[in-house]
Formats: C-alpha cells, sequence, structure tokens
C-alpha cells in the first residue's frame, strides 16, 4: 500500500519544498520509490532527470486529486506532497488526504509561535525543525527557545534538519551529475526518521498496540521544562 506524506504550515519560509526534495531524495537512496508533489502555484515543476524520485505537478485542485489517486494505486510507493506557505485551507485539504502531515519551523519565536498554532490545529501532526542552527551556541540557544515554547508538544517533534547551503541544488530544475555527500547524508538521515515515524503511526502498527505508541526520539534539550 501507498502512503502520503504533506509538507504544510501556515508560516512560509519555513523550507517546505527545500525539505520535499530533500526527504525523496532520502528516500531514493535507501532504496524507497517515491514522488515529490508540487502544489505551490508559486513555483514552477522541476525536471525528474538526475533524481531518485520523480515529480509530479499537482497545482491545480484536479491536478492533485489525479495524482493522489494515482499515488494511491501504486504499491509501495511514498507520495510527498509540498504544501506551500499562508494556505490554511490547502493545508486543512492535504491534511484530509495524507497519512502523515509535517509542519517545518526554523528557529525564530514567530516560526515557534505559528508552528505552536499549527500543532493545536493537525494533532497528529509533527513538527520539524528546519534549517537549523550548526554553530554550537546558537543551536543550544534554539533548542531552549523550542523547550520553552513546545515543551507541552515534545513527543512530536522530530531531530532536526541542519541548515546545509548544498540543499539548494535539489531545487535546480536539473540537477547536477554528482552531489556532495553531505547533503546525501542528510537526505538519508530525514528518511530514515520520518519512515520510523510511519511505521509507528501506521493503521497495522496502531490496531497492534494502540495505546502503547513510542514517543519519538527528540534531542534531550527539548524534554527541557519551560522554565528552566
Amino acid at each position: 500500500m501507498s502512503q502520503i506524506i504533506c509538507i504544510i504550515g501556515n508560516k512560509g519560509g519555513t523550507g517546505k519544498t527545500t525539505l520535499s526534495h530533500m526527504l525523496c531524495q532520502g528516500f531514493g537512496l535507501l532504496g524507497q520509490r517515491s514522488a515529490c508533489v508540487l502544489t505551490d502555484t508559486s513555483r514552477e515543476p522541476l525536471s525528474p532527470d538526475g533524481r531518485r524520485y520523480v515529480t509530479a505537478d499537482a497545482r491545480t485542485p484536479e491536478a492533485l486529486n489525479k495524482v493522489a489517486g494515482k499515488l494511491r494505486s501504486m504499491q509501495g510507493w511514498i507520495g510527498v506532497i509540498d504544501g506551500g506557505g499562508n494556505r490554511s485551507e490547502v493545508d486543512r485539504q492535504l491534511d484530509g488526504l495524507c497519512d502523515l502531515v509535517l509542519l517545518p519551523f526554523r528557529d525564530s519565536h514567530e516560526d515557534l509561535r505559528t508552528v505552536l498554532r499549527d500543532l493545536e490545529t493537525f494533532p497528529h501532526a509533527y513538527a520539524l525543525p528546519s534549517q537549523w542552527p550548526t554553530n554550537a551556541w546558537q543551536r543550544d540557544a534554539a533548542d531552549r527557545n523550542v523547550a520553552q515554547i513546545l515543551g507541552e508538544h515534545r513527543h512530536r517533534l522530530l531531530h532536526p534538519v541542519a541548515s546545509l547551503s548544498a540543499s539548494k541544488l535539489l531545487l535546480q530544475k536539473h540537477i547536477p551529475d554528482g552531489l556532495p555527500s553531505n547533503l546525501g547524508n542528510a537526505c538519508r538521515a530525514l528518511a530514515r526518521q520520518v519512515m520510523e515515524i510511519m511505521e509507528v503511526t501506521s493503521p497495522a502498527a496502531e490496531a497492534e498496540a494502540p495505546t502503547a505508541r513510542p514517543a519519538i526520539q527528540t534531542p534531550e534539550s527539548y524534554a527541557g521544562s519551560a522554565h528552566h
């Protein structure tokens, strides 16, 4: 059975498109067939040439329904829908189409306040720290802000995706023949943790142990009290 992931959220500029392509690239590197689905009308479709995944243009409601229906009929595939930003109604529609919702956010109080509201709007979604600082001091400060503002949702927080300049290569219309190894490593790491969540939240897993869902492992600093 195929599965569909949507990457949504009211805040723009959080890296939804980049993460969609990184996730699909990671799936491909792990041998998983996937499709990156464009719904953001402000962007142009990208060529599938050289990628480890296919691309699909679903920028109209009709196209989205057609693509989603096609994906559901393709055994063993994963569809990743790039939702775009500032589209609350579209986000609600995508939430109804998908098996898993990811809400990316950056290191800013505005992003944190927005993703907090989105977590409450989409109670089964997971928040994904995006473009996260790599400097130790900045990372520590960012993690403390997350613990303070999102602490009550720490079981729904994923490991951060670090800021990586090479990720912009995946957004080129035609990607280079050789991609940097650090980009491949980041894509694989993202895909692995998302696949772990999908295993935990699958209908079969819930039916087997509906009251014993394991918590997603998150950075220790996210588990801190908001008063620290």
